[in-house]
């Protein structure tokens, strides 16, 4: 194999147990088996990828990728996708809540900050990381579908996971007034740019981690999970088949 897209159609096959002509044309990317099988039974569809480095489950045209976690993963989710060319890509994160986020809120990030290093790899620095305007408007449309509200701002990407204890890192947060911090969006947002791929990201708030009693335990998450993660993901699957049942193009910039 010799050029990028040998190696792409090749690998997202070979990553996910999922034949190219099985996916959908819409995906839906998460960092948490839970999500795939929720959705598999949601729509009564098998998930397939198990063993492998991701899972998959396909309804509707929609497919949803559990892709791992953190910045290298997600470029490689990107590039995979490049294999099937789909019309939107929409993550489904989990972040941390910085300022007034309380646990279980939404947050529609409408640019990220590219802390990871891993984007670097694929646009100069100066490049924002952005979303497709036209999807985190469907997203947000869908959001208020379901009687909720969400906030707006920044997500800090870093590829650091550890850093809870860390107060010069926790003032630099609060200086640069990001909502959130995750450990994929930034990434997402530039290797999709960089792959001429539609994105967009709908985060959910699991803790509020610039202080001690907000730090995620697993009992935490366990609650976020069983109180939020059902209503996070049928967000997430309304949106797409909007997009999908309206044929409405999700591309605002030009890619060249």
């Amino acid at each position: 194999m010799t050029t990028k897209e040998q190696i792409v159609q090749d690998w997202l096959p070979r990553y996910t147990g999922t034949p190219l002509e099985e996916f959908g044309q819409y995906i839906l990317l998460t960092n948490f088996v839970n999500y795939v099988t929720m959705f598999a039974a949601r729509f009564e569809v098998e998930v397939k990828g198990n063993g492998r480095a991701m899972q998959t489950a396909t309804a509707n045209n929609i497919t949803i990728i559990n892709f791992g976690m953190g910045s290298a993963m997600a470029a490689t989710v990107m590039d995979l996708l490049s294999a099937i060319e789909p019309k939107a890509v929409l993550f489904l994160g989990k972040c941390g809540g910085l300022k007034k986020t309380l646990v279980g809120d939404l947050i529609l990030p409408i640019a990220a900050i590219r802390g990871e290093g891993t984007s670097d790899d694929y646009m100069p620095t100066e490049i924002p990381a952005l979303p497709s305007f036209r999807l985190q408007s469907t997203v947000s449309a869908s959001i208020a579908k379901h009687e909720m509200d969400y906030w707006t701002g920044t997500v800090y990407t870093t590829n650091r996971r550890i850093w809870e204890h860390d107060e010069k890192f926790k003032e630099y947060l609060r200086d640069i007034r990001a909502m959130a911090i995750d450990m994929e969006t930034a990434t997402i947002f530039i290797v999709g740019f960089a792959n001429s791929i539609p994105h967009g990201a709908l985060l959910l708030v699991s803790d509020n981690p610039l202080v001690p009693e907000g730090v995620k335990t697993e009992e935490s998450d366990k609650k976020v999970t069983a109180q939020y993660v059902k209503k996070h993901l049928d967000i997430g699957i309304d949106a797409l088949t909007e997009l999908a049942e309206s044929g409405a193009s999700v591309k605002h910039l030009r890619f060249e």
